[in-house]
């Protein structure tokens, strides 16, 4: 049986006992019932260390354990890729972040652009965000990650492209005379990736990511939705520059 792997956002060592945070716990004691004598793996997010666990004390409301071992694994991806993505409508955005972090996005920002079809703004834009972050944290526990991927603050999409940065920056266009499969190896072997929205972005838009050193590349002969394209994408780039394949 497969040891569940749940993330503790509190610092972590071998000997210690801790009682895990209210939503591990509920984690743990609710949901996945599990009881003194049962183990467990903990990680923090912060580094590529999980910890295993031996559950001491478990309750509907506390759980308490006892940490015995340190196991170091790193699974992260060489390619450090930053996704950029206009927000989706409905829970497209929810599925393009658990599974970009399944396949080792590095940071994910999401987008506001002209076409845009998402309207969120203030608390109930952060409320969104923390969402996300907790789609981001289970896509780890899943998948064995042990760092959790950021997501930042919600921003528009000009002041994400102009941003400096030394990674290679590349977005998609149906007319690109690039591949990725052609690419040259990325500058530091990081990449921003650009993805746009359901409805594409207006001609300025396209010619200010030019303009900020955005290199269109093309994935192949059909136009793919938002979601689709965002995975294929970074799929691509894993398998050309990362650790699928």
């Amino acid at each position: 049986m497969r040891v569940p792997r749940i993330f503790e956002p509190q610092p972590l060592a071998v000997g210690s006992q801790l009682d895990l945070s209210d939503e591990a716990a509920n984690h743990v004691g609710r949901v996945l019932r599990l009881n003194a004598g049962d183990q467990i793996i903990l990680f923090n997010g912060e580094t590529d260390s999980q910890f295993l666990a031996t559950i001491e004390q478990s309750t509907k409301k506390q759980v308490n354990v006892a940490i015995t071992a340190c196991q170091t694994s790193d699974n992260e991806s060489p390619l450090a890729i930053h996704l950029g993505q206009v927000i989706s409508r409905g829970d497209r955005m929810d599925f393009v972040i658990q599974k970009s972090v399944e396949l080792g996005v590095a940071e994910i920002t999401p987008l506001f652009s002209e076409r845009c079809g998402v309207k969120l703004s203030g608390e109930r834009l952060e409320k969104k965000r923390q969402q996300w972050q907790k789609i981001a944290i289970a896509a780890c526990e899943q998948s064995g990650r042990n760092r959790v991927p950021q997501i930042h603050q919600p921003i528009n999409l000009g002041e994400w492209i102009n941003h400096a940065d030394t990674a290679t920056k590349l977005t998609l266009h149906p007319r690109a005379n690039y591949r990725i499969n052609t690419l040259p190896a990325p500058e530091a072997n990081k990449v921003r990736l650009l993805i746009g929205p359901e409805g594409g972005f207006t001609d300025d838009e396209v010619n200010a990511s030019e303009q900020a050193g955005f290199i269109e590349t093309l994935l192949g002969p059909r136009i793919l939705r938002t979601e689709t394209a965002a995975l294929t994408a970074i799929t691509a780039l894993q398998c050309r520059f990362g650790d699928l394949g």
